[in-house]
């Protein structure tokens, strides 16, 4: 509870809070009476904790770097299986309590001998008359825990999520990242059927980096594995074919994860709040990049106001879309719909004035005096950053019968912030000055 920050969370501790334990993972290292236990994989999520301590082979002094221990990366994927599992009921006490009862049953089946073999828990049968079936093909590997009947199809969603951070300040960098996740489902008869996927990349676009892919790959470049963000793009980078043969596990699944250095943001904003006397001016202007997709399935800017009371007059003009008072009058909803106009570009401005501040409205350590952002929220169907797409033609089943292949892709906006640039901001890096 310590170490999560869900005890004492107010004090500084020191062996938590020193500067010296900045920890960016959820790997802990936990005090107890007779010494520090490490490594402890333990994250809280929507009101619980899920926590494993992983084996570590060989020595821990010196600690072993992270990438190097491979019970992390299972223990992990086993956290985030049984969260997946748990999640769906985190609203109906009778039913959390039913499947928290169950996790015993479904865990030896998952881990039969401690290590994970399907960490995919939905997937697995909660009856222990399962557990002592063995399949009967010996070439069927522990991640196909079903067998399918029927036409053979294969569904591939590529999802693109984007983080951005904007600042409109000359010493201060914009940052901006993309991680993709391609999930595939495949409905395919056999004990171990062979399928080969490729990715696609348009010419000259920035290649695939920091590439994992599921335990149910055969093989694959090492070549494509080693390439990293944390080094800079270079003419030797690994750059493709990016193909992925693999024996399918009876249910969706992650094929690979990957990220890419991606030229430029697809929404440029800018955001200044200012106040004058009682009253606050806000202008916000975004622009759609010429290269990006204008056909959204929604796109808006949440406009938050923290240590304020709530919104008592507001007037305002949109050049596009429509703007939205939220119920708790702490936060305007610019709702700019599935389009961009001609132009690119929509503006925003505001006149606003605040009541009396109550226990009830929205507080941030961060966002004080005119410390501020929006934070836009979009998703573009049929699209992706990156270019990357799945050709159908090239996914190869090696099975009787024509298979059904649907291949679709999205990109996702995630903790897309733009600051207000007429005051300080969080900086992920700003360069050292001449």
């Amino acid at each position: 509870l310590l170490e999560l920050r869900l005890e004492d969370e107010h004090l500084f501790v020191e062996q938590r809070d020193t500067c010296t334990r900045i920890n960016h993972s959820c790997v802990h290292s936990v005090s107890t009476a007779t010494g520090e236990l490490w490594p402890v994989l333990a994250f809280h999520k929507s009101g619980l904790i899920y926590a494993c301590v992983p084996l570590v082979e060989g020595s821990l002094e010196p600690r072993p770097p992270l990438l190097t221990i491979r019970g992390l990366s299972q223990g992990l994927a086993l956290l985030l299986g049984i969260m997946d599992y748990v999640s769906p009921s985190r609203k109906n006490e009778a039913e959390l309590s039913g499947k928290v009862g169950q996790l015993r049953t479904l865990l030896v089946q998952a881990c039969p001998l401690g290590t994970p073999l399907n960490t995919n828990i939905r997937s697995l049968n909660s009856s222990f008359e399962d557990i002592q079936e063995m399949p009967v093909d010996k070439e069927q590997p522990a991640w196909r825990s079903s067998s399918y009947k029927g036409k053979p199809q294969v569904n591939v969603c590529i999802t693109e999520k984007v983080k951005c951070m904007q600042y409109d300040q000359k010493d201060v960098v914009d940052t901006w990242q993309v991680y993709g996740a391609v999930n595939c489902k495949c409905d395919i008869e056999g004990s171990a059927p062979n399928v080969t996927l490729s990715l696609t990349l348009p010419t000259n676009a920035p290649p695939l980096q920091d590439i994992v892919v599921h335990h149910c790959v055969t093989s694959v470049d090492p070549a494509m594995l080693l390439s990293t963000s944390a080094e800079p793009l270079h003419d030797s980078v690994y750059n493709g074919p990016y193909k992925f043969p693999f024996i399918p596990p009876s249910d969706s699944f992650d094929l690979c994860y990957y990220t890419s250095q991606v030229p430029v943001p697809p929404i440029l904003g800018c955001y200044q709040l200012v106040e004058e006397g009682s009253q606050i001016k806000i202008t916000v202007n975004l622009k759609l990049h010429e290269s990006i997709k204008n056909s959204f399935e929604y796109c808006e800017a949440h406009i938050p106001f923290f240590n304020r009371g709530p919104i008592a007059q507001l007037e305002y003009k949109v050049s596009y879309g429509q703007l939205d008072l939220f119920r708790d009058k702490s936060l305007l909803v610019w709702v700019i719909g599935q389009k961009f106009p001609k132009s690119w570009e929509v503006s925003l401005t505001a006149t606003l004035s605040f009541g009396t501040a109550g226990k009830e409205h929205p507080t941030d350590y961060v966002c004080t005096g005119n410390t501020a952002y929006v934070k836009l929220y979009f998703r573009i169907p049929d699209f992706t950053l990156t270019g990357c797409y799945v050709d159908q033609h090239s996914v190869q089943i090696f099975v009787p019968g024509k298979p059904k292949i649907t291949a679709s892709r999205e990109l996702i906006s995630s903790d897309y912030y733009i600051w207000n640039s007429k005051a300080p901001a969080p900086m992920v890096f700003k360069p050292l000055l001449d």
